[in-house]
């Protein structure tokens, strides 16, 4: 009995002020969580009225099943299909996308609210009150619970029509998914000592999740062969992959309710971890520590610096874009052969790509997917300014030498030199994995720079103006892809996708080249740039 009364105390001592820290985390990332959840959320709910549009009848749908059987390319991408209701075929269209998304909502909680804390101080003067030493990430992890069961909820809810067990198997798979890489950051924030790179690490995690799932289902028809009665199951390597247990759940298509189970083992297997890795270190140390590097030499410039701080992400970025040219790439002939005898799925792609012919539009769509996802490139990479001014680090290299102009050019010409050189391998991926046009992809792809520079425009004009508020950029950028991932397919007027600096761009290839468009793009994103820096010099800096 003593010793449980001493154990009790003791354990509640860990966790004093999480409710606290809790309340804070969720009022700091009120713009950034609501976004996430709202874009996951109408991705997927969006689905079932474009489905109907397209496949309106049970013949429509069974075709479509029949032919993504013999479609290696599209299950290694969107996984197979069990069933052909709309329940069944929303689940399988998003529901890797959503899944993948959830994992990145939830590694960005966590790691901002653990290894961000303690690289910033700001950890070392809360852990100095009244707050348990495990406050932190039970805080960090309770918010990403919290941004999951938002989205459990909301889907279940707008799936129900399709289905009530469907869509809640659905919808806590999705919650699972998140919860099982929020505490795999959690894990990965206790062994480095840097926040760029747990989230660098833990993304890697989810790309190899990805790809161990897109190589499973490639490898065999079982889930398409099963909606047909012939058997078949899936892959080793897909059971492998927690976006596998999503798409293994079957939602909608006779439920594996026993695949939840996997979600909660590894969600506490990992906490379990985390915790005790947490309470065996200082704050601000790691298992990990930082390679030391020079003091000189490369280093011996604010742009040289910035370079330093920002080249994993670029590195990052450049390897998923290519891959994702080589795989777009890929499916350019099967895409335009399985939508050209559906009229529906027909006119989204002319929407999105043009009326030029079906392969350029599908072309076309699909370089302005990339266009819309690295204008989070460039939002993130122009924010690594706010986060290097909010820790206190930009102080110290103000107070020489470096004016701050110097000092935000390094920064921005990598978020903006970059965006040309992530758009520059994508093309160069679809001319590898498409092998044609390779002169007009290349085209394609440069011509979505100016759209991106606008929205990184945008941040460097909030940063330098409101810097507090300049995390409002991620919610520019998740309506900018909102409007052109979904818009289409809900036959949004064209006035609205118009708001998107993305709806003015050429439709290449296949549409004739318009300068006018690019010219006017270009010229704001420098009035941007301009206006942001010009508040920059003038306002005082922030810690």
């Amino acid at each position: 009995m003593t010793a449980l009364a001493t154990a009790a105390p003791r354990g509640s001592r860990q966790l004093a002020g999480t409710g606290t820290l809790l309340r804070f985390a969720l009022r700091r990332d009120r713009v950034m969580i609501p976004v996430w959840v709202a874009v996951n959320a109408l991705m997927v709910l969006s689905m079932p009225n474009t489905l109907k549009g397209l496949y309106g009848t049970a013949a429509e749908r069974a075709d479509l099943v029949r032919q993504m059987e013999t479609n290696a390319s599209f299950r290694a991408l969107i996984g197979p299909v069990f069933d052909t209701s709309i329940g069944a075929l929303t689940a399988w269209r998003v529901g890797v996308f959503a899944a993948s998304l959830a994992a990145v909502t939830s590694l960005l909680v966590v790691v901002r609210h653990t290894r961000d804390e303690e690289e910033s101080g700001r950890q070392e003067l809360v852990a100095s009150g009244m707050v348990g030493r495990r406050a932190s990430l039970t805080a960090a992890l309770l918010a990403a619970a919290v941004a999951n069961a938002v989205l459990a909820l909301l889907v279940t809810a707008g799936l129900a029509g399709q289905g009530g067990s469907g869509a809640l198997s659905f919808g806590l798979g999705l919650a699972g998914a998140g919860m099982v890489f929020a505490t795999m950051a959690a894990i990965v924030a206790q062994l480095t000592e840097s926040a760029r790179l747990a989230r660098g690490l833990t993304a890697a995690v989810l790309g190899a999740a990805f790809v161990l799932r897109a190589a499973g289902d490639a490898a065999t028809d079982g889930g398409t062969s099963q909606a047909f009665g012939t058997g078949g199951g899936s892959s080793v390597l897909t059971w492998l992959s927690p976006l596998g247990w999503v798409e293994n759940q079957r939602s909608f298509a006779d439920e594996r309710w026993w695949v939840l189970l996997l979600f909660a083992a590894a969600t506490a297997v990992q906490g379990v971890l985390a915790y005790a890795l947490a309470g065996r270190r200082d704050v601000g140390t790691s298992f990990l520590p930082t390679r030391p590097g020079p003091a000189a030499g490369r280093l011996g410039t604010a742009a040289a610096l910035a370079w330093r701080l920002q080249r994993g992400g670029v590195l990052g970025w450049s390897i998923g874009f290519f891959v994702a040219g080589i795989v777009y790439g890929g499916l350019t002939d099967g895409a335009a052969d399985l939508v050209r005898d559906n009229d529906s799925a027909r006119e989204i792609f002319q929407r999105m790509g043009g009326r030029s012919g079906l392969t350029d539009a599908f072309l076309a769509s699909m370089v302005g997917m990339l266009g819309l996802i690295a204008a989070l490139y460039v939002v993130a990479s122009v924010l690594r300014l706010y986060g290097e001014e909010s820790s206190g680090r930009a102080e110290p290299l103000l107070a020489n030498a470096v004016g701050r102009l110097r000092w935000a050019a390094g920064h921005l010409a990598i978020a903006f030199g970059g965006s040309v050189w992530i758009m520059l391998l994508a093309g160069l991926g679809f001319a590898v994995g498409y092998g044609k046009q390779i002169g007009p992809v290349l085209g394609a792809c440069l011509v979505q720079v100016p759209a991106i520079w606008v929205i990184g425009g945008i941040a460097v004009l909030l940063y330098g103006v409101l810097p507090r508020g300049a995390t409002a950029a991620w919610g520019v950028a998740g309506a900018v892809l909102l409007l052109g991932w979904v818009g289409p397919a809900l036959n949004v007027p064209q006035p609205v996708l118009d708001v998107s600096p993305f709806g003015h761009l050429p439709k290449l290839p296949g549409a004739e080249m318009a300068w006018g468009p690019v010219a006017v793009l270009t010229g704001i994103a420098v009035a941007l740039v301009a206006a942001g820096l010009a508040g920059l010099r003038r306002r005082d800096m922030t810690t």
